[in-house]
């Protein structure tokens, strides 16, 4: 067994539906949940528990999204006791929950064993514990909520104990993997068809041994024909259906991502990366075409509040390369990878779409759709509906309404989109800047009512003050404050459309329009790192920097490979500013790895910490990068836009002096 070298206090036993609990000097026991209804609930407690072990804390744990989850155990484990419905399975839960399992000495939930009955008591009676074991036992529960919001939680720290005092068991495995085998052994079982009364063989038909008219005998070797025509029948159905299932139907398996490597928590929701899809058509121009489907489907996902989706500017790094679903998985901190290819053959088109459970190691779905080039848009939220379904989320009426949204009809102005917007990410430059704005134009053209295209093309006005390629910086601003507004006008559940808004205003010093849209934006599209990204950059810029901090760093979680280096430089300033001096150092070399050597703001930043830190040679050196990217760089000018309190102004002002910088 896959089990530390020592036994942990608490083990949770899901081979036998044992608790085993041995706290030195407090309290040593066994308990046996030895009927359906008991087995539900420790199998409830163990889900809480491994659920505490993915966030990384002792924390309650809601229930109202994990229905689907709750219904299995019920259904499987639990012998449907009780209605799976979730306005009758929720209360049942709190109702146990709260008055029954914490009851140790009754037992109503489970039965005790290991205990040594005292001399005087006999057969029926009552196991006797001391009111400090009753203490310590009642502790390890705590449910928070009412009848409707369930939030349940295992609380070991208050008996001195934290996650790593408590193991999961089932089969061979602990913990996640245990948990994991625990629910996939569940649902095997529930997938299995239950046979009917069983069909007798030709061996067993027991005839009395009697002569028969010769015509009898006739009738009673036709009838043995036809059995045995039937028998050869059912043969060859039950053979044709082993192959469907072993070669079309039966989960494909794949390596396992394992939990305790992944380079984040897992969210507390179905996490989702989407690969760009792989071009089958030997034609390097379909590939643009695999990355919109991927795009659509990231776009579709992305506006629902259940999942957490990872950003495209992140899972497309991998776009050309042979990289396992494990390590996807374990890189972007997700569960679930979807993946798919295409294959265009004229004015038609072939798609495979393949969800993958990375945990489990196993395909939830794999679908191909041939499809006209004219009907393909409507794809993007059909196969987004089917993942839903896939990982069980359910969607009200408005939610479903945002997924699949307005959008464009029109395939070449999607397309042409799609190549405006990737030529505004990376380094920029005025020549990649002009052929955004001409592609969004020909989108335009192409669909007059295309509220993203309005939206680009507001980008790429506002990237060429940024880059100071404008000619004419207030009138590219006008510009791409118009184009903005009417992208917000013609499509308002379009979270990108607001976030670039709010840049805009972020340039014209209008902060508090700027928030408006930043919020809209982080409402509207819950995984939007953009969306984020804008509303750290508001708060950034208005000087509100600790508030910032958690939004820039979900906006890094949403898209490991950030979506502008400046969400590093931001982050970078913060850890600078409260003197964590390291940690500052760090992120702004990662702004090096990530975007090349010559990003002069990051040098700048590494020169104001080095010289803080009296590390005046290395300041130095730092300094001189920053005058030779950016020869008429000036600190006055700097700081005349530089979004922080005048106290971190003056002391960088010091710094960057001191580093020799004027």
């Amino acid at each position: 067994m896959k089990e530390n070298t020592k036994t942990n206090p608490i083990r949770i036993d899901l081979n036998q539906f044992k608790l085993h609990i041995d706290l030195k000097k407090r309290i040593e026991l066994t308990l046996h949940f030895n009927s359906p209804s008991r087995r539900f609930y420790l199998s409830l407690i163990a889900f809480v528990v491994n659920e505490m072990k993915r966030l990384g804390k002792v924390t309650s744990i809601p229930l109202e999204g994990h229905h689907a989850l709750l219904a299995l155990l019920n259904e499987s484990v639990g012998g449907s006791a009780g209605s799976s419905n979730e306005e009758n399975l929720l209360p049942r839960i709190y109702r146990k929950w709260k008055d029954a399992l914490p009851n140790l000495e009754e037992a109503p939930l489970f039965r005790v064993l290991g205990r040594t009955k005292k001399y005087d008591e006999g057969d029926g009676k009552a196991y006797s514990f001391t009111d400090p074991e009753k203490d310590n036992w009642a502790n390890l529960f705590e449910y928070i909520g009412s009848n409707e919001k369930v939030r349940l939680k295992f609380a070991i720290d208050k008996i001195g104990l934290n996650l790593c005092d408590v193991d999961i068991v089932y089969e061979d495995s602990v913990n996640g993997d245990a948990w994991d085998r625990f629910l996939l052994s569940l649902k095997t079982e529930v997938e299995k068809t239950p046979e009917t009364k069983p069909i007798q063989s030709v061996s067993e038909i027991h005839e009395p041994p009697v002569s028969l008219p010769i015509q009898q005998r006739t009738g009673l070797r036709s009838r043995y024909r036809w059995i045995a025509l039937i028998a050869m029948v059912v043969m060859i159905v039950g053979a044709a259906t082993w192959a469907i299932w072993e070669f079309t139907l039966k989960p494909a398996l794949t390596k396992k991502a394992s939990i305790d490597r992944m380079a984040f928590p897992l969210p507390d929701k179905p996490s989702i990366a989407v690969l760009a899809f792989t071009n089958m058509s030997g034609d390097p121009k379909d590939d643009l075409f695999g990355d919109g489907l991927a795009d659509g489907i990231i776009n579709a996902l992305s506006k629902s509040e259940h999942l957490f989706v990872i950003a495209r500017i992140s899972s497309f790094t991998y776009k050309g390369k042979p990289v396992p679903v494990k390590q996807v998985a374990e890189e972007m901190g997700v569960r679930y990878v979807i993946e798919g290819s295409v294959q265009r053959e004229g004015e038609r088109v072939r798609i495979t779409v393949q969800l993958i459970d990375a945990v489990a190691g196993h395909h939830l779905f794999s679908e191909r759709y041939d499809r006209d080039l004219k009907s393909i848009m409507d794809l993007q939220d059909e196969v987004a509906m089917k993942v839903l379904t896939a990982v069980r989320v359910k969607l009200t009426t408005g939610e479903g309404a945002r997924i699949s949204g307005k959008g464009t009809k029109n395939l070449d102005a999607f397309l042409k989109v799609l190549q405006a917007s990737e030529q505004q990410t990376g380094t920029l430059n005025k020549e990649r800047v002009q052929r955004s704005m001409q592609l969004a134009e020909e989108a335009i053209a192409l669909d007059p009512e295309y509220a993203h295209a309005y939206s680009v093309l507001g980008a790429a006005h506002l990237a060429l003050v940024a880059i100071g390629a404008s000619e004419s910086p207030g009138e590219s601003l006008r510009r791409s404050l118009e184009l903005g507004k009417k992208a917000v006008a013609l499509d308002e559940f379009n979270a990108t459309a607001h976030a670039n808004l709010a840049f805009t205003y972020i340039y014209l010093r209008e902060l508090n329009k700027a928030m408006e849209e930043a919020e809209k934006g982080v409402s509207l599209n819950p995984n939007s790192a953009h969306a984020y990204w804008a509303l750290g950059s508001v708060l950034a810029y208005a000087g509100r920097s600790q508030e910032a901090f958690p939004i820039l760093q979900k906006c890094l979680r949403l898209s490991p490979i950030p979506v502008h280096s400046q969400v590093l430089v931001f982050l970078a300033s913060y850890y600078r500013n409260l003197g964590q001096y390291e940690e500052a150092i760090a992120t702004y070399k990662k702004v090096f790895r990530l975007y090349g050597p010559d990003h002069s703001m990051a040098h700048l930043g590494l020169a104001g910490c080095y010289a803080m830190m009296g590390r005046e040679n290395e300041a130095r050196a730092e300094a001189a990068e920053v005058m030779r990217i950016d020869p008429k760089f000036s600190v006055e000018w700097f700081m005349k836009n530089f979004p922080v309190d005048q106290a971190s102004k003056d002391r960088l002002t010091e710094a960057l002096l001191k580093a020799g910088l004027k």
